[in-house]
């Protein structure tokens, strides 16, 4: 019996090591190209990729909408809408605000379904530069890991400039100087206080509100990001 078990367990040991050395070389993947991202522009993300066959699927001429500006062509409105909207601790946590996770825990609880996240921004710019939309435990691990990465190779600036280029506004519409000529016929960097915060409160949903841009949720929704701007502290 154990010398009928000393070949499953070495097979098993084979096995892991692989599984381990696979996993090795994934993130290792991710690291490079973060570092690459540390100074250069995105041009493409997995989520875009995603969305893209999604559009194609429908029209195969679609096109994205999507131009990179650097940190100081985006409007400081906006980045503060999107901090005082997404992440009010942004410049202070290390990837995770752990109190944010445990009110959306308690939210979620109270009303028996999922309706609030408590994601980073750090987190969100992890889904969309490299993982699928689709939710596993699988897919959580990978985007804590590659959480953890980016706040370790990129500063805080870095990573909020990347997140307002990469983030979806509409169909096919991606970043900020594409959702403000979008949505207001300005570029990123002449967006006022109110244009702002309404993009901010298009984000969690920006293909609904693009299609319902008089839905009442969104202007409650950018009334409250406009009144807490101010207090919103820029990397």
């Amino acid at each position: 019996m154990a010398g009928r078990r000393r070949p499953i367990l070495r097979w098993l040991g084979i096995a892991l090591a692989a599984l381990l050395a696979f996993a090795a070389l994934v993130h290792g993947w991710y690291a490079a190209q973060i570092l690459y991202w540390r100074w250069n522009p995105v041009g493409e993300t997995a989520f875009m990729r995603h969305r893209m066959d999604e559009l194609r699927a429908k029209s195969p001429k679609a096109e994205l909408r999507y131009q990179w500006v650097p940190y100081e062509r985006v409007s400081g409105n906006l980045k503060r809408a999107m901090i005082a909207a997404e992440d009010a601790k942004f410049v202070d946590h290390e990837g995770f605000d752990w109190d944010g996770i445990q009110k959306a825990m308690e939210r979620n609880e109270r009303r028996g379904r999922v309706v609030a996240g408590g994601s980073t921004i750090t987190q969100q710019l992890a889904k969309n530069l490299f993982l699928s939309p689709q939710r596993s435990w699988l897919r959580k691990g990978q985007e804590a890991a590659i959480t953890l990465m980016l706040e370790a190779l990129l500063p805080k600036r870095r990573i909020l400039e990347i997140y307002l280029n990469v983030v979806e506004w509409g169909s096919g519409v991606f970043g900020a100087e594409a959702a403000a000529r979008r949505h207001f016929g300005v570029s990123a960097a002449q967006l006022s206080p109110e244009q702002a915060a309404r993009l901010a409160a298009m984000a969690p949903n920006p293909r609904f509100y693009e299609r319902n841009p008089g839905a009442p949720g969104l202007a409650r929704k950018t009334a409250i990001i406009l009144g807490r701007m101010p207090s919103a502290e820029l990397p």
